[in-house]
């Protein structure tokens, strides 16, 4: 008798543990593809601000231009940052260098660097990583002392 209530304790306990194992994963797998979706809303919200920002005759290059930046690194080099240099070619303002946590894997039309190498003088660096500004921000202040700006305040700010 003792042994079949064992039996049946231990696979009762098996399948709920193995159901809060499942359970785990689970919840793992759907926060991350919440953070992930996340990250291509805000990346979408941003794309479309500067298309309202572009049919309003208005520039990027227009804001640097005013802060005085003519010479500037962009910091993630992705979509935004990949779009920032188009955006700024054949205008006065100069985009020196890139900087990317995937310095190695990226090919771009600029220089990039990673956080680990030296950073060239600038006038400002942008940061178009925009759901992790402050991070990275506190993160540049420690390599560079130039100011540091999100492509995002720029945009919502013209």
């Amino acid at each position: 008798m003792k042994k079949g209530i064992i039996s049946i304790l231990s696979t009762l306990i098996g399948g709920i543990v193995g159901a809060c194992v499942v359970g785990k994963i689970s919840c793992d797998k759907v926060a991350e593809k919440q953070e992930i979706s996340d990250k291509h809303f805000a990346l979408f919200l941003l794309m479309n601000q500067w298309i309202k920002v572009k049919q309003e005759g208005k520039s990027v290059a227009d804001y640097f231009e005013n802060h005085g930046y003519k010479k500037i690194a962009i910091y993630g080099m992705s979509y935004a940052g990949e779009t920032l240099i188009r955006e700024l070619k054949n205008t006065d303002i100069h985009v020196v260098y890139g900087i990317d946590k995937n310095a190695a894997s990226i090919y771009a039309e600029i220089d990039v660097i990673s956080m680990n190498e030296e950073f060239e003088n600038v006038d400002a660096v942008v940061v178009t990583a925009i759901t992790f500004f402050d991070e990275i921000r506190e993160e540049l202040t420690t390599k560079i002392g130039c100011p540091i700006v999100s492509l995002e305040d720029i945009l919502y700010g013209m």
